[in-house]
């Protein structure tokens, strides 16, 4: 990344932290730089690590950033391209899932005519509820991103209208049938990060922000698909990978608990699935294929040509 894109993320962030703390941007500077060019960090989770940093350091919480209070862009939520940006949609609630955490009030997925997105609520922005169905024009949410898949945030600066008129919700889902030629490392039961609104994946017992913490169990599935023209990179959540291999999150700790290794249960789902054909459906977020449906199709693949395929890969 270049000086010129680096003082550009640095200027933004002095910029919400210039009323609160006394910082030139050149030290915003240098601390991304150290992440970005010495530790190979993307910007993206730079940038929120220096965030985190002068939060700290101003005794604030995120959503006391600047950034609101009118003159935001409203933008699709196709368009929502960048993290740290504070930008107003209009959009239906498609979904809502249990939250993770007790910091959390709702989460769920958000759809206008360009596509979906998933949005956190906190709960002590102490924002009305959304509703399942119900269109809402959205006010001063945040931007996220992780790993190359962008959400919002609202916080208590978010201001929550319903809409009279629906919100059509369009289809950004992409299709992929093939083999599956490989279960990729990072597969089978994980520990991911229990920090409020972190679900990055632990390794050895240590999240990239967060250092080392007591993880929560979880199942995923990094697979990838051949179709014998071009492969797709697939992530199988655990409602999906429950699906796909028959292994319950419980299943599978009892199995690595018998064990004593986590590694029997990646093992134990190759050996049920690798080599058979599948159709998956679902958006598609960096290089990634996110799979919110699969189907069984008939076929299997030779052995031999799996592990060719899966090593050249």
């Amino acid at each position: 990344m270049t000086e010129s894109d680096l003082r550009t993320h640095a200027t933004e962030i002095h910029e919400q932290f210039s009323d609160q703390l006394d910082i030139a941007v050149d030290d915003v500077v240098d601390r991304l730089e150290t992440l970005v060019n010495d530790y190979q960090v993307p910007i993206s989770e730079a940038r929120r690590s220096v965030v985190n940093t002068y939060l700290d350091e101003a005794g604030m919480d995120r959503d006391q950033l600047g950034g609101g209070g009118g003159g935001n862009e409203q933008v699709n939520v196709a368009d929502v391209d960048a993290p740290e940006e504070w930008v107003d949609v209009r959009a239906t609630v498609v979904e809502l899932w249990e939250p993770r955490a007790d910091a959390v009030a709702q989460v769920g997925l958000l759809g206008d005519e360009t596509g979906t997105i998933k949005f956190t609520k906190w709960s002590k922005s102490d924002l009305p509820s959304l509703e399942e169905g119900k269109s809402y024009a959205l006010r001063n949410v945040v931007t996220d991103e992780y790993q190359g898949r962008f959400s919002v945030k609202l916080n208590r600066t978010t201001t929550i209208e319903e809409l009279d008129e629906a919100i059509e919700v369009g289809d950004d889902s992409v299709e992929a049938e093939g083999a599956l030629v490989d279960i990729q490392s990072g597969s089978g039961l994980i520990k991911r990060c229990p920090e409020d609104d972190c679900t990055r994946v632990l390794q050895n017992g240590r999240c990239s922000e967060h250092g080392e913490v007591e993880g929560e169990f979880d199942l995923r599935i990094k697979g990838v698909l051949d179709d014998g023209e071009e492969v797709t990179e697939v992530i199988f959540d655990e409602t999906a990978t429950e699906e796909l291999t028959g292994i319950s999150l419980a299943e599978a700790k009892e199995m690595a608990m018998d064990a004593l290794d986590t590694t029997v249960v990646a093992d134990e789902m190759r050996q049920k699935i690798l080599g058979r054909y599948y159709r998956v459906r679902g958006p598609t977020f960096g290089r990634y294929l996110l799979a919110d449906e699969q189907e069984r199709l008939t076929g299997a693949v030779d052995a031999d040509e799996i592990l060719i395929k899966a090593r050249s890969i």
